[in-house]
């Protein structure tokens, strides 16, 4: 399951239905290289519900434990993605509720979503079967789960639903005071990753990626852990490695080609390296994931 992320790490989802932004799907972790989802946001606001199994999940910059039966709610525009260290999988349902279906383009609706998943509201939200309200919630995303994949394409029904369900959320969602630091943060590490994202294959050094920012390299090192988990070089290396893991299938290019083309500067420090990212040489994840050989 490769999700469509562009260089500043938003998301463009593939809702479910043609003009009506909503998307209701279900997803196993080992659809994911690694059993882990690419960092990303969306204007979305988000709710995962695990069916089976367990995983972590990161949003802007904590991690949260959830095993079956557990959910979470992730607000607008917040850096997120689910994983398992163990690699072990996990079934999830997964909603995502843009704001214009909640009506955004209105004055009010504007103003109310604004104060509710804008950048001074909470970043998420936990969910447990023991608190009775968060329990009504787990409930309603697996019956917009059956009523969007049911057949019935009732679109009123999704509505009224879907705004039960963001409702209850919002009503428990309170303000952030460091919303406006954490904002300024978010655009440098836009700017930084979009960097990353354009120059993978050439030689880059952090002092190149900070500049990007602008930032210096210890405030650029200090923004990566903070808020996306690793440093600078562990982002770029992981990079690169997904870049060449889609030229391997893609592609019948030569392995010392896609080397070079995804900036490692010798065939065998990048087999080395992809073999530590993967578990497995270059040439066993082509044959295995059924790539072209040159």
């Amino acid at each position: 399951m490769a999700l469509e992320v562009f260089s500043d790490l938003s998301e463009r989802l593939n809702y479910n239905l043609p003009n009506f932004p909503l998307y209701v799907r279900k997803g196993w972790l080992h659809q994911f290289d690694r059993y882990a989802a690419a960092y990303h946001w969306h204007p979305d606001v988000e709710f995962i519900l695990v069916l089976d199994g367990a995983m972590d999940y990161f949003i802007h910059g904590q991690t949260v434990h959830m095993k079956q039966g557990d959910g979470i709610f992730v607000n607008s525009k917040r850096l997120h993605y689910g994983f398992s260290s163990t690699e072990t999988d996990c079934c999830f349902i997964v909603v995502a509720v843009h704001p214009v279906l909640l009506g955004a383009e209105t004055l009010a609706g504007k103003a109310y979503l604004e104060e509710k998943f804008g950048p001074s509201a909470a970043d998420f939200l936990t969910l447990s079967d023991s608190v009775p309200w968060q329990r009504d919630v787990l409930s309603s995303l697996d019956a917009l789960y059956r009523e969007m994949h049911g057949g019935t394409d009732n679109l009123l029904l999704l509505l009224s639903q879907t705004a039960s369900l963001c409702a209850s959320v919002s009503a428990h969602l309170h303000r952030e005071q460091q919303s406006g630091g954490d904002e300024h943060a978010w655009m440098l590490i836009r700017r930084m990753t979009h960097r990353i994202h354009q120059c993978y294959e050439s030689k880059l050094t952090v002092d190149e990626i900070a500049a990007s920012g602008p930032v210096c390299r210890s405030r650029c090192s200090e923004l990566f852990k903070q808020h996306i988990g690793e440093s600078p070089n562990n982002y770029l290396i992981r990079y690169r490695i997904q870049k060449s893991c889609e030229m391997l299938k893609e592609t019948a290019r030569p392995v010392s080609e896609i080397a070079l083309a995804c900036g490692f500067q010798t065939s065998s420090y990048f087999s080395s390296v992809f073999r530590k990212q993967i578990g497995l040489s270059p040439q066993d994840f082509r044959k295995q994931s059924g790539g072209s050989s040159a």
